[in-house]
């Protein structure tokens, strides 16, 4: 038995889909059959004509003109009617006997081109009455000419009309752009379930009340509780808001309208407007029913911003928005989802109670939710045994629901291209790197660049190894892979939410290992470090003017920059220290990276053989992995400098 009393009535067996080109509405007042009927009725009266006057007519003797000749010479005609080259005529009783044809023995035959002057010479010698003609076409003939452009005219007008009324009262067409294209799907259109959204628990369980609503209106109203009218999923994009909404279709059980806010926009001021009264009209005329607005921002900023001041057209959708959405009433039972990453530039009229009631954030996922999410999407493919999901999901930090069904899509067809009957690890791994790096490059280094590129990567491979704080490392490569030449790839322990000076010290040190082994072992830097150095100065800037790590800017936050919450970006906001704090915190970047710079550069210089080993390996393998890099330093003595070295003790480089 339920949990909830049922529904008396079940609203989803209403009205059907609404009306569209493929599923025209009927026209009223027979108004779309009247041109059928009227183009049915004309050529009715012609093809009458038409038989009255040839099909009806006696059958006729065909005499070649030499034969009517002979037959006027022996008194077998009575009568001629030349018409043009036509002759038509009456055989008299004599020549009906001599050709066996019946009464009245009609005959007909075609002149020559030229004119033949014994032709009637001959006839008023037999006494053959005569009688000529126009050489004009018959009268059906002329009407049917006449009249076939008009009929065929108003034939295409009324076409055109009919079809005009039914892109008119099905939303779309010239005269229906105030219509709304929203697509409104039934749950059996919807193959999606909460179940196969993985790793979003707690906004399953938000959007799992909100349904159970939907199911069972009337045991909630009976308590007093009212449906939420809006529920707004914010989340970076490829965290699952769209893939929510399908579960929600596919769950619901009650008719569902999908559409882009970006649709609700029209050259027109007023067309927006129209479009969200008539989504909302149908939707209440549905109800309990489920509205999905995609990409809220589109329409959704906040009021006053635009080029049209209050007036645009934007704007105007939005006001519509905003007064249907506070113009429900508890009986209608409509229910308002929208998606956006951008919730910060939304109008705040939209935020408030009342309209959109719950805020469900859809995060980039964690390991154990990566694990989830690569089980769902890797469920109908046939895994190898080696396939281990916590690895990969250890090695995809960072990674959305939308990237982790691209990275088992592109394991998958790595493995068809290698003629594999199962997906194994290394096809995972390939597309990881395929995803994060770039494809592998066909670029062929010189033997001098080979030799940088794998000195550099040592570099950076060794201090990974050797500090204490930084990133467990996974692999090293010297195969050039998109823009860059070669890759070391480090593997948390953890998901990390919280960054310690320590741990940033370290990861910085391993930034500059690159640069500091070419300068140790070549005398020189070259220009492959330009990235290193731009990620270890953007760090560095954020761990002295907005982390307080450091003791001469002190405790205070300095942002120049912010970085968007969902989008993973930092936006430029104008700067609101003075010009001699922006010289203190520029000193201050430069002391740290300077620090940093000695301390990795330090180690590596006591580690000089690992260093140089781990490069001829490279060179030789091309690829060493974690354990493979372990095995080959474990031989060697090393020594993990993990004390702050001051710039001043530098050492002067070779």
């Amino acid at each position: 038995m339920s949990e909830y009393p049922e529904r008396q009535q079940d609203k989803d067996d209403g009205p059907g889909q609404p009306p569209s080109e493929e599923n025209p509405p009927p026209l009223g007042n027979g108004q779309g059959q009247r041109w059928q009927l009227f183009i049915a009725l004309s050529l009715g009266i012609l093809l009458a004509m038409y038989y009255l006057e040839v099909v009806q007519q006696p059958e006729r003797l065909e005499l070649r003109y030499s034969e009517l000749l002979t037959a006027v010479e022996r008194d077998h005609v009575d009568e001629v009617t030349l018409r043009g080259q036509e002759i038509v005529g009456r055989l008299s009783s004599r020549g009906r006997s001599e050709y066996g044809v019946d009464e009245p023995g009609i005959f007909e035959s075609t002149r020559p081109d030229f004119v033949d002057e014994r032709l009637l010479p001959l006839l008023a010698e037999h006494d053959v009455n005569i009688t000529a003609e126009p050489a004009d076409p018959a009268w059906w003939q002329q009407i049917l000419v006449g009249a076939l452009p008009w009929i065929l005219l108003l034939g295409l007008l009324f076409w055109f009309w009919h079809r005009m009324a039914q892109r008119t009262m099905s939303g779309s067409g010239a005269l229906g752009f105030g219509k709304s294209g929203a697509k409104r799907v039934q749950r059996q259109d919807s193959k999606t379930r909460l179940d196969d959204v993985a790793g979003a628990d707690q906004a399953k369980q938000e959007i799992a009340e909100v349904i159970e609503f939907l199911k069972h209106p009337g045991y909630f109203q009976r308590l007093g509780a009212t449906i939420p009218r809006g529920v707004l999923m914010m989340g970076p994009p490829g965290t699952g808001k769209t893939l929510m909404a399908r579960a929600i279709a596919g769950e619901a059980g009650v008719p569902f309208f999908t559409i882009s806010a970006s649709e609700f926009i029209e050259m027109f001021v007023g067309v927006g407007a129209s479009r969200v009264r008539d989504l909302f009209r149908q939707a209440k005329e549905a109800a309990p029913a489920v509205i999905f607005i995609d990409e809220l921002d589109s329409v959704g900023r906040s009021r006053g911003t635009g080029m049209g001041g209050g007036h645009d057209e934007r704007e105007q959708t939005l006001n519509q928005i905003l007064a249907e959405m506070d113009g429900f009433e508890g009986h209608e039972s409509v229910v308002v989802l929208a998606a956006t990453n951008r919730p910060d530039v939304l109008d705040p009229a939209l935020l408030r109670p009342g309209r959109f009631d719950r805020k469900i954030t859809l995060e980039v996922p964690h390991r154990q939710a990566r694990v989830a999410i690569l089980a769902v999407h890797t469920r109908k493919m046939p895994l190898a045994d080696d396939v281990d999901l916590e690895r990969i999901a250890a090695g995809t930090v960072g990674f959305s629901g939308a990237d982790l069904a691209n990275l088992a899509n592109e394991a998958a067809l790595l493995a068809g291209r290698r003629k594999l009957d199962t997906i194994d690890q290394s096809c995972f791994d390939d597309a990881r790197d395929r995803i994060m790096l770039g494809a592998a490059s066909e670029r062929m280094l010189s033997e001098r660049d080979r030799r940088t590129v794998a000195c550099h990567e040592a570099g950076h491979a060794l201090l990974a190894h050797l500090l204490p704080h930084a990133d467990p490392l996974e692999k090293v490569s010297v195969l050039p892979r998109g823009r860059s030449l070669g890759i070391t790839a480090q593997l948390p322990n953890e998901e990390r939410y919280n960054f310690n000076e320590s741990y940033l010290r370290d990861r910085l040190a391993v930034m500059f290992g690159g640069r500091a082994a070419e300068s140790i072992v070549f005398g020189e830097v070259s220009s492959g470090a330009e990235n290193d150095l731009e990620q270890a100065t953007r760090l560095a800037r954020r761990m002295v003017a907005h982390w307080g790590m450091s003791e001469r800017v002190g405790p205070v936050a300095f942002p120049q920059s912010e970085e968007h919450v969902f989008l993973g970006k930092e936006i430029a906001r104008g700067r609101e220290h003075s010009e001699d704090t922006a010289a203190l915190i520029d000193s201050e970047v430069r002391r740290l990276l300077g620090e940093v710079e000695a301390h990795a550069r330090t180690t590596l210089e006591d580690n000089r053989q690992a260093l140089d080993t781990l490069a001829e390996a490279l060179l030789e393998h091309e690829t060493l992995n974690a354990k493979e890099i372990r095995r080959l330093l474990d031989g060697i003595g090393l020594e993990a400098n993990t004390a702050r070295q001051p710039v001043a003790t530098l050492p002067a480089r070779a």
